[in-house]
Parts: C-alpha cells; structure tokens; sequence
C-alpha cells in the first residue's frame, strides 16, 4: 500500500511530497557519496521520479560524469542522488519529515565501508535534552529546547 510522505531541507526552503510504496531504503558507502554528505554512509530511498513532486525544486550540481546531486543552496541540505535520464532516484532518508519508517534492505559501494561505525550498539547513548550547555543556549536563543 503506498503512502504518500513528504520531506524538505533544514531550513524549509525546498520541500518534496514522495508517493512510496515500501519501507525498503539502502546504505551508500561509495567514496562519491562519502564526499558529497561529508558522512561515511548515506541512507537513501530509491523511487520513480515521477512520484516525487517538489514544492520547490532543489538545486543540482554534477557530482561525477553520469549522475547529479539535489541540495538546498540556502543550508546545504543533501537531498538527492540522480542519473539524469534514469526513471528513478534517491531521496536521503533524513530528509523525510519522518524518516522512521524506513529500513535498509542492502548496502552498495562496500569497497569503501567503514565497518567499525556500523555496529554501534555498545557504545554510551546521551540525549540532547541531558547535555546543560546545548540546552542552556538553545533555550537563551529560542526560550524552548530542542527537537
């Protein structure tokens, strides 16, 4: 059963609605992808073009000779990775609004993976809510504390 879910940038700038069908989404751990989200990974949600409708369309750069990258200019955003005359694309799964209903199926471009942070169970766990010094400047700037 698809589902329409939507998703945009930090700053709200450039926003999507996507039609998706499953909750299936990959880890991209190919240097390209590495580079472009200054991250070792990428999660993305691979869908057909034409059930992504954009509010605002993302800016573009030609990240390599056969594919382009979508992003927010304003905040830098990584949104999207495309092969210009592919039918289908990757949408990041942090940019959903709600990007907890996904789960990867796969992982692509392993020659360049980092496998000591993929397993990170054993490590501490901190909430941003228990750190004094976050909390005391987001509440000075905003009077309210994080999401």
């Amino acid at each position: 059963m698809s589902e329409v879910m939507t998703g945009g940038c930090a700053c709200g700038r450039v926003r999507y609605r996507a039609e998706i069908d499953s909750d299936e989404a990959y880890l991209c751990h190919c240097r390209m992808c590495q580079r472009a989200t200054g991250s070792l990974s990428v999660a993305f949600k691979n869908i057909p073009r034409a059930k992504v409708q954009w509010e605002n369309e993302p800016d573009r750069y030609r990240s390599s000779p056969i594919a382009s990258r979508g992003y927010c200019s304003a905040c830098g955003t990584s949104l999207t990775f495309e092969y210009p005359d592919g039918e289908k694309m990757d949408l990041t799964v942090a940019s959903f609004d709600d990007p907890a209903r996904f789960r990867p199926k796969h992982h692509f471009g392993v020659e360049s993976m980092h496998r000591d942070w993929l397993d990170t169970s054993g490590l501490p766990e901190y909430r941003t809510t228990d750190y004094r010094p976050l909390v005391e400047r987001w509440q000075k700037a905003t009077g309210r504390v994080p999401d």
